[in-house]
């Protein structure tokens, strides 16, 4: 008789055979994002303001609704070009509270629009987005070398001072947990759990990886 091989915590094998983070399981989507994106390193700009504009939306939601509208989110908000969005007025916020495809959320709007402002601010300052993000970069011997299943790990120091940074530039919607999510996102930081099919493939992206600066 043959035996299925244990699961270790924290983790679930899909139809496919494969080994993922627990929290990706809810669906197909949420799975893609999780092999194809989460912990993978990025210094796109676009999609590193996208996704700090997002995780502030994601403030009391899941990520996987916030995923789902996605694609809505990029169309209202110009593929989140900040270069675009900062020319956003009045007609442009009544438009985005009408549309149900997004989160209507009045300060969430006006924050995205506020944060193109700063973004562009910081590109005068350090070049790019990217180059200030990844200045942030947790120093890898301080990180765990696996993170452990049923451990949560809280905003490193390193984002607690992006934080309080990002609001001393004048962001919003910029806490710790945002930005500490945005790491675990964007690949500052690689948070998949040992075993996970993911985690050694991010780790050998970042390795090549051409620090911006």
């Amino acid at each position: 008789m043959t035996q299925t091989p244990s699961v270790p915590d924290g983790l679930f094998r899909h139809d496919d055979g494969v080994l993922r983070c627990q929290w990706c399981r809810a669906s197909p989507e949420y799975r893609r994002y999780h092999d194809e994106e989460w912990g993978f390193p990025v210094t796109d700009e676009r999609r590193l303001f996208e996704k700090i504009c997002l995780e502030g939306f994601q403030a009391g939601l899941s990520w996987l609704t916030i995923l789902n509208k996605r694609p809505a989110f990029r169309k209202g908000f110009a593929d989140f070009q900040a270069e675009k969005i900062v020319r956003f007025g009045d007609k442009d916020i009544e438009r985005l509270l009408a549309d149900a495809g997004i989160v209507r959320h009045r300060g969430k709007i006006v924050s995205t629009i506020n944060n193109a402002q700063r973004v562009l601010e910081l590109r005068r300052e350090f070049g790019s987005l990217a180059a200030y993000a990844w200045s942030f970069e947790p120093a890898q011997d301080k990180r765990p070398h696996q993170p452990q299943p049923g451990v949560v790990l809280g905003p490193s120091a390193e984002a607690v001072a992006m934080s309080k940074d990002l609001k001393k530039r004048g962001w919003t919607f910029v806490g710790p947990t945002t930005v500490y999510a945005f790491m675990q996102a964007m690949g500052l930081v690689n948070d998949h759990y040992d075993g996970c099919h993911a985690r050694a493939r991010a780790l050998e992206v970042r390795r090549t990886l051409k620090k911006p600066g």
